[in-house]
């Protein structure tokens, strides 16, 4: 669905940086101390790689896009008080999941992953990947969504975040007119202004470029709809490709969180009525044992500390790495 008109052509393009703030929840961004970047976003240093590897389910020797959840207080009885989603990004794919009582980690790897294969309830498809999961509380049920093909996301359904079933299509390519992909998303909740939404998507868009998009929903589950406008754009950062998004909520504004093809992570403030683009810059550069690249951001605080989940390498040969604000 095409964004409303009252929407189209506010946005602003701008360079600088914002004010520190106020802080954000768990899976939403950091809170606002230790602030030093842009948007008063924390210095992050590297503290570990999240898993140690063998893994249980490691087809091909690279994973990616983390998503962290505290489960503690939402479980009567968690395997630990963090799970860490993840996934292979290459064939066959698979969603897994780790557990951790520390955001600090290490995590354990699941013997039983991974949760959702390429072998779809209704149809099988080349691989599954780039998992992000939300806890639903209307339902008291984590939904997760994920795409397979690289031009669908979907959304699978669970009672104890190990179990998902009901997949079903929720997006792709025919809705966000001109886009050859559309993956990668992650869900919040947000309500948009006159949208009678709950949830919102982020995701990556394929249009002249990666592009992020947005989408929004009453429930997080169907009656979804999806602006032909993207959101953000990566020529203002000098850039030809973006991707991975996360929405972070500070400074009493929102913003998003995504990383370049030129390696390193960014932030942009897109306000609570998603009605602008300012352009803020760099937040984080990858550091040597990066290899070049930092990606795919998922952010948790626990007894105030803010840590980072996010890839570390390149696009295909990538580690999942944890850093905390200092």
């Amino acid at each position: 669905m095409e964004t409303p008109p009252q929407l189209i052509g506010r946005r602003t393009v701008l360079l600088g940086a914002a004010a520190a703030g106020v802080t954000a929840g768990l899976g939403l961004g950091p809170p606002a101390s230790a602030a030093a970047g842009p948007a008063g976003m924390p210095t992050y240093r590297y503290l570990r790689d999240a898993l140690a590897l063998p893994l249980s389910h490691n087809p091909t020797g690279e994973f990616i896009f983390p998503c962290i959840r505290g489960v503690y207080d939402k479980l009567s009885n968690p395997r630990a008080r963090y799970y860490l989603y993840y996934a292979p990004h290459e064939r066959p794919g698979g969603i897994c999941v780790a557990f951790a009582n520390s955001l600090a980690g290490p995590f354990d790897d699941y013997s039983g992953n991974p949760l959702i294969d390429n072998h779809l309830p209704t149809t099988t498809v080349s691989h599954v990947s780039s998992p992000h999961v939300i806890w639903d509380a209307a339902t008291r049920q984590f939904f997760c969504y994920f795409h397979g093909e690289n031009f669908t996301t979907r959304v699978a359904r669970s009672t104890d975040g190990i179990t998902f079933t009901n997949e079903t299509p929720i997006l792709s390519t025919r809705l966000v007119p001109g886009t050859s992909e559309t993956s990668y998303a992650r869900v919040f909740e947000h309500p948009l202004p006159g949208r009678g939404n709950k949830y919102v998507m982020i995701f990556m868009g394929v249009r002249n470029g990666r592009r992020l998009f947005y989408g929004w929903s009453p429930n997080g589950w169907d009656d979804w709809q999806f602006s032909a406008t993207p959101l953000v754009n990566p020529e203002p950062d000098g850039l030809t490709d973006i991707s991975g998004p996360h929405l972070v909520k500070r400074n009493g504004t929102t913003y998003v969180a995504y990383h370049g093809n030129d390696g390193r992570m960014r932030i942009t403030e897109v306000g609570n009525a998603f009605d602008r683009e300012t352009h803020l810059g760099v937040f984080h550069s990858p550091i040597p044992s990066d290899n070049g690249r930092v990606a795919a951001p998922s952010f948790g605080t626990q007894d105030g500390v803010s840590y980072m989940f996010y890839e570390a390498g390149p696009r295909l040969g990538a580690r999942i790495c944890i850093a905390r604000a200092v």
